[in-house]
């Protein structure tokens, strides 16, 4: 990876972003990649790929890692400004949230994908596992020092979850998904135990196929979450989402059918979309005394743009289950379907409502 020059000093050599005593606002991973940078017609115009997305990248390889530093340092601006305390790098070099990490493991194939056929009659292309899952080498630790070095802001780094890789490949070596679901731990961890050494404040976990296979999720999805987070000290953090808003056009469950679950595994923070599913907020008082992240933020193409006072509303409407302490504003999801302007004013919402029901509160600012 080509390494720009850091705007300004180190992280760890300059005073910490000071974090609000309530509401510390977050972003739950992607941002907006340029149109120069990716082709949007690519992104927008299919399923999430699951093998390397032909055509995704408008760069020409050899410029490729210069192009995505300059886009990433667009998004952390970006963030910066609309007041998010808790930033990511935008996930500007992924084509994919899984792919990025999957096909960088032993054991992976995308050679000849297999075809998976939904019941609602989409077919994807998932990698083989033709052999024992092994890390190989770090994937977002070059990443994540850019992104330390960049900003003065907490961090956070996503990867994804080890039950939603199992679900996303396809099985022809272990014969056994709670073994599947477990080598991808294993490796997720090594990758994990990189990123804790780096000093990044948030690994994040990006589990959205806990709520498509329940049953399996029930049998082992705790374990493999564990699994993966087994050792680090670092704060920790599960993403759960009904699917990327963009993509979504029938409509979502107002429930999680995997979720007081997690009120027993490593993780410290569970991050839910709630705000385009409006989902009953009820069920939070069942993740007691995780911290919520709590999507209020709705990510759909045809979803407004809140005010700071409609975030601040959707934030109260969390407390009678969830103490303001354990409370801390994001996306519902990740956010790299919408345009940039529109990502970018949403955030700055999110932080006004957050600033809003802070003073109300009486918190520190």
């Amino acid at each position: 990876m080509i390494s720009g020059p850091s705007d300004g000093i180190r992280a760890a050599e300059k005073q910490r972003w000071r974090l609000p005593g309530l509401f510390p606002t977050t972003v739950v991973g992607s941002y907006p990649q340029p149109g120069w940078l990716v082709n949007r017609a690519v992104l927008t115009g299919g399923n999430v790929p699951r093998v390397s997305a032909n055509g995704f990248w408008n760069v020409e390889p050899e410029l490729l890692a210069e192009a995505q530093d300059d886009a990433t340092r667009v998004a952390i601006r970006d963030m910066e400004k609309a007041g998010i305390d808790i930033i990511s790098d935008g996930e500007i070099r992924r084509d994919s949230y899984s792919n990025h990490f999957m096909l960088s493991l032993e054991g992976i194939d995308e050679s000849d994908p297999f075809l998976a056929r939904r019941e609602n009659g989409v077919v994807s292309k998932l990698p083989r596992v033709t052999g024992p899952i092994r890390w190989r080498r770090p994937v977002e630790l070059d990443g994540a020092r850019f992104l330390r070095d960049n900003s003065d802001r907490r961090i956070k780094v996503t990867l994804p979850g080890p039950f939603t890789l199992s679900q996303l490949s396809h099985d022809e070596h272990y014969g056994d998904p709670e073994a599947l679901a477990l080598a991808f731990a294993e490796a997720v961890n090594q990758e994990a135990r990189l990123l804790e050494e780096l000093s990044v404040d948030v690994v994040q976990l990006d589990e959205p196929y806990l709520r498509n296979a329940p049953d399996a999720a029930n049998a082992f999805g705790v374990r493999a979450i564990d699994r993966a987070l087994e050792g680090l000290q670092v704060t920790t953090a599960i993403h759960l989402c009904f699917g990327y808003g963009f993509l979504s056009h029938h409509g979502k469950p107002n429930h999680y059918a995997f979720l007081g679950q997690l009120a027993d595994c490593r993780a410290e923070q569970i991050s839910i979309e709630a705000a385009q599913p409006g989902i009953d907020l009820g069920a939070l008082a069942d993740l007691a005394p995780k911290t919520i992240l709590l999507g209020v933020l709705a990510l759909d193409r045809n979803a407004a743009i809140e005010t700071g006072e409609q975030v601040a509303g959707r934030l109260r409407s969390a407390l009678p289950f969830v103490d303001a302490e354990r409370l801390i504003p994001a996306p519902d999801c990740g956010m790299k379907y919408l345009d940039r302007a529109t990502a970018f004013t949403k955030l700055k919402a999110l932080a006004e409502g957050a600033a809003l029901l802070r003073a109300e509160l009486g918190g520190s600012v």
